[in-house]
């Protein structure tokens, strides 16, 4: 979105502030009240999916109800409609929320930058509660509780943001979108959501766990090479003391921890104010199990105190009748019961004397002899129907304990599926374990322990045995390909990558591409091995043209191998020393490194040209066979040589083209 841009004739967009996995922040102006708000606008790729833009949705309906000092406010609504990316006519509709600004920084930026103390971190999660406090009591679960949507304005006050997973406690069933995936941030997710179970307010609690955590040692409980390694952790490994990570942290906030962390949500603390007063508790240095209850005490301790109201109710009526008890004795005694004839003005003393009425006091002993019996009677009953009840209930749990179930296979599925399978066979994962194999995909389920199909006791621990892929691998043809997509390729099979890598030349594989690997192509080797990568430099190496005997077509043959790639030139020259034919020098030199395609030039011998034959031009100046007769006639010269030592024939005419000038005669 460019800047300036005003949506819904109301918003004036400033800046953007930050970008998250399905929107972007803007910060904005609000034209017709006059303040800085900002703007998340869902990104164009995600408002295309209907999920995430009813997930978008449901940020805004869900924070829009909750009013609370520690949750970012949301003020407004609405769409913004932008051409569409894909190349079709029209337009599009991308959701957008309005919020209120906050001037400040995320917990995450905080941890980043080391400026969150013990103290800090206390009061930091405090702040969290308080707006989760908030939001439970309006049946709504924040579901990804995490340094980056926690938010600390200048004036140090915590804004919890970001609601777009949360949903109402009706709807928390929803763990999974559609499309299968558990939503989330894997380092913060409670044991339930990563299998994909109901999420109540306790799976706050956990997150709020593991953000105290990180806010007290720099690092989540949880860490792995993969969001699925740390799911697997959250389900089945404890979390470390904080105080093992950092000396600082008091040992009543491990404890705190240690509770907040519990992997069966009955374990936790049962709300948010809970978890805050033992928070408060452990700060001041108490026990900050003091003030808590655990939820099976707090079930104990109801009926104790249902048994001592009842106990006190009792107690209070005692002392009305024993208060009365003289004068009722009294009246009683004067009152004929049971046929028994009392005498009139028979009396009984405080001391227990009588003075008459004998047979009466004997017909109410002898009531108070049956209703012992009757009392001894029903309690005998009683004791009996309760051992019995309790006989009864004790052979149930033992034949529960006793029950055998058989393991269910779940080889080849999912970690999350198979986990969520062994639950509903009334069985424990007691943890993952990660193993090589030849046919089972990296990442699924390759068996349990004890194997599928035997029979355990109910809620037995169970292993389960995740692949980690082949324990050999064959090294893939990655010739031509680039190192990043080699790298790549290399790393996704399990195999190590040199960072040394060797450079060679090629005539065929272009500069900077793969030319070999070592171990080669299609060896298998152990996963885990290291593999050294060879590139192409490019250029090729010029052979030597000059060697003996060597001729020119040979030459052209072995430049133009596909294993040299290269073309030849050929330049002749004059040699009289040399056969023709004969290489005499070759450009570059033999050994040379040049581009691939480049071209060598070679100097070839050739025979020196024969004399040329006399034109018929010169032929017509020699003189005819007249005047050759003429000057034959004419008296020879006389040679200045001594006769007998001229080689001349007589006779004999000077060479063709000689004249001679008027004063040689």
């Amino acid at each position: 979105m460019t800047q300036n841009k005003v949506l819904n004739d109301r918003y004036e967009v400033l800046s953007l502030i930050g970008r998250g996995g399905m929107a972007d922040v803007y910060r904005a102006r609000d034209i017709r009240l006059g303040r800085e708000v900002a703007i998340k606008l869902l990104r164009r790729d995600m408002a295309r999916d209907p999920v995430f833009q009813a997930r978008f949705r449901r940020e805004a309906q869900a924070v829009a109800g909750l009013n609370h000092p520690a949750i970012v406010a949301v003020y407004d609504t609405g769409d913004e409609q932008v051409p569409d990316d894909r190349g079709n006519e029209g337009t599009s509709s991308v959701p957008f929320i309005v919020m209120e600004y906050v001037d400040g920084r995320t917990l995450r930026d905080l941890l980043k930058d080391g400026e969150v103390s013990v103290d800090d971190a206390v009061d930091y999660t405090l702040g969290v509660l308080s707006a989760l406090t908030y939001s439970h009591s309006k049946s709504i679960v924040h579901r990804d509780i995490k340094p980056a949507n926690v938010m600390v304005a200048d004036n140090g006050r915590v804004m919890v943001m970001d609601f777009g997973i949360a949903r109402a406690l009706a709807d928390a069933s929803a763990t999974m979108t559609q499309t299968q995936a558990v939503v989330g941030t894997a380092q913060y997710l409670s044991p339930e959501q990563a299998r994909g179970e109901t999420v109540d307010v306790r799976s706050d609690i956990y997150s709020t766990g593991c953000l105290l955590f990180e806010l007290l040692t720099g690092r989540p409980p949880f860490v792995g090479d993969s969001p699925v390694a740390v799911a697997y952790q959250h389900v089945g490994e404890a979390a470390p003391s904080p105080s093992a990570l950092n000396e600082n942290v008091p040992r009543a906030l491990d404890t705190v921890i240690a509770r907040a962390l519990q992997k069966d949500r009955e374990d936790r603390y049962p709300d948010a104010a809970a978890f805050a007063a033992a928070l408060e508790q452990a700060r001041r240095g108490g026990d900050p199990e003091a003030t808590q209850l655990h939820p099976a005490v707090v079930g104990h301790d109801d009926a104790r105190t249902e048994a001592l109201a009842v106990s006190s109710a009792a107690t209070a009526a005692i002392p009305a009748s024993s208060a009365a008890g003289p004068a009722h004795r009294e009246a009683h005694a004067a009152t004929p019961e049971d046929g028994e004839d009392h005498h009139a003005g028979a009396l009984t003393y405080d001391d227990g004397s009588h003075l008459g009425g004998a047979p009466g006091h004997r017909g109410e002993d002898r009531r108070r002899g049956r209703g012992w019996a009757v009392f001894a009677t029903v309690l005998v009953i009683l004791v009996l129907a309760g051992g019995a009840a309790y006989l009864w209930n004790w052979s149930q749990q033992v034949q529960a304990a006793n029950a055998q179930v058989s393991v269910p296979a779940v080889a080849g599925l999912d970690p999350t599926t198979a986990q969520n399978r062994l639950i509903d066979a009334d069985l424990r994962v007691r943890g993952i374990v990660e193993e090589f194999s030849d046919d089972v995909d990296e990442g699924l389920v390759v068996g349990t322990r004890p194997g599928s199909g035997e029979s355990v006791r109910v809620d037995s621990p169970v292993e389960l045995v995740v692949s980690k892929g082949p324990e050999s691998v064959e090294i893939p043809d990655l010739g031509g390909a680039t190192e990043s997509t080699a790298r790549a390729s290399l790393e996704d099979l399990g195999l190590v990558v040199d960072t040394e890598m060797r450079e060679e030349n090629s005539a065929t594989v272009p500069q900077d591409r793969v030319l070999s690997t070592n171990p080669g192509f299609g060896e298998r080797v152990q996963a885990g091995s290291t593999v050294q990568l060879t590139l192409s430099t490019g250029r090729v190496s010029v052979p030597d043209l000059m060697a003996e005997g060597l001729t020119v077509e040979e030459a052209d043959a072995l430049v133009s191998d596909p294993a040299v790639g290269l073309s030849l030139r050929v330049v002749e020259e004059t040699n009289a020393v040399l056969p023709p034919g004969t290489i005499t020098g070759q450009s570059p030199e033999a050994g040379a490194d040049i581009e691939q395609g480049g071209v060598v030039q070679i100097t070839v011998a050739t025979e020196p040209a024969a004399p040329a034959e006399p034109t018929p031009s010169e032929e017509s100046e020699s003189p005819s066979p007249s005047e050759s007769a003429e000057e034959s006639s004419e008296p020879a010269e006389e040679s200045s040589e001594a006769p007998g030592n001229s080689d001349q024939a007589p006779g004999r005419s000077e060479a063709p083209g000689q004249t001679k000038r008027p004063d040689e005669g």
